[in-house]
């Protein structure tokens, strides 16, 4: 990553902190987990087969992102449909923004960075090296939802809170911690509002502000 690279990151995020998501980076680590059963639930498998049917998704909120000594704060804006996905993030007091988007069949392509566009073939990786930061934004699709993401690598373990929704998940070197959910409304499953992903010194703090399920 070079030097410009970064500066012009960290103008984005931490020149626009935003007031609502700065708390974010100073939170206190939550409190020891509370798994009350390893076994999924027969809520959870209803939510599950609900969000099966709810391909096309979106949400907005805030994000705070760590990689060792580097991060920041600001805006989310995920849209998906299917496995193509567009992903926002802005800090609005400098009106600084850059768009991820990909899958589908499409190649990755990252745009906001100073010196024009980069793309690739694998979204995470694009984003480490240009940013330095730590993002699986593949499986992170299916870890926003509270369901373990497909592919080759199975989760290593989960386990759900008393009122049978994902507490904690681990899958592919990340553990994943639920720490706040949406109650199901209008048919619309529950869905997490608080989210923490970590790997190492990579770490992703998300609040969900509002879930919009089905097409536009």
């Amino acid at each position: 990553m070079t030097a410009m690279v970064w500066r012009w990151m960290a103008a984005l995020f931490l020149a626009g902190t935003l007031a609502g998501c700065g708390s974010m980076a100073t939170r206190q680590a939550p409190p020891a987990v509370q798994v009350h059963t390893t076994s999924e639930p027969a809520l959870e498998t209803a939510r599950l087969a609900v969000l099966d049917t709810l391909p096309a998704w979106s949400f907005q909120g805030r994000v705070a992102i760590s990689k060792g000594r580097n991060g920041g704060n600001g805006r989310i804006d995920w849209q998906q449909q299917g496995e193509a996905y567009q992903v926002g993030l802005a800090a609005p007091v400098t009106r600084q923004s850059w768009q991820l988007s990909g899958g589908g069949g499409q190649p990755v392509r990252l745009d906001g960075l100073e010196g024009g566009p980069r793309s690739g073939t694998d979204a995470g990786q694009l984003l480490l090296q240009a940013t330095g930061w730590d993002i699986p934004v593949e499986q992170l699709a299916a870890w926003v939802r509270g369901m373990p993401a497909s592919g080759a690598i199975a989760p290593a373990y989960q386990g759900y809170d008393i009122e049978g929704l994902p507490r904690v998940l681990e899958q592919g070197g990340w553990r994943i911690d639920y720490l706040d959910w949406y109650p199901p409304v209008e048919g619309r499953p529950a869905l997490p509002r608080r989210i923490e992903a970590v790997n190492g010194d990579a770490k992703v703090r998300l609040i969900v502000d509002e879930w919009s399920m089905g097409g536009p």
